[in-house]
């Protein structure tokens, strides 16, 4: 079993909707500009990080995403909870708009495409550092 990890420092930003633009009869999609910045930031970790060979099997993805806590819970008790873990964030951003943008800006770069990815644990948490912690695991052939 071959495992990768590394870590993406800072706000991880969720995926927003496709933006359209229209071209005499024809519809372009593209990506919000902040989704865009995002998945090329992600880009650049995966190419600091990325196996020496680009990974073909099936591949299980953990991910602990850790958000900063709003200001109401940065009090002394509150903090108390985040440290343990009891306290977690139950609002949005949603699981699957944070983790697609990490599975995008993956592509090409560790893995042939992100449909290769049989087995994810995704998790949210509080942190004052805001990250994401990425575990790839994968059998060789």
């Amino acid at each position: 079993m071959n495992v990768l990890t590394f870590e993406i420092p800072g706000v991880i930003q969720p995926q927003e909707r496709p933006r359209f633009s229209r071209h005499g009869k024809k519809v372009i999609t593209h990506d919000a500009p902040k989704s865009k910045n995002f998945k090329d930031f992600v880009k650049l970790v995966a190419w600091q990080n990325k196996p020496s060979e680009l990974i073909t099997e099936p591949i299980k993805l953990q991910a602990d995403i850790y958000l900063m806590p709003p200001q109401k819970y940065r009090t002394g008790p509150k903090r108390k909870l985040i440290a343990s873990g009891e306290l977690l964030p139950t609002t949005k951003p949603d699981l699957d708009n944070l983790i697609k943008g990490i599975k995008d800006g993956c592509n090409k770069v560790i893995w042939h495409d992100d449909s290769q990815i049989v087995e994810m644990n995704v998790r949210k948490f509080y942190s004052e550092q805001p990250r994401a912690e990425v575990t790839i695991e994968w059998h060789q052939k």
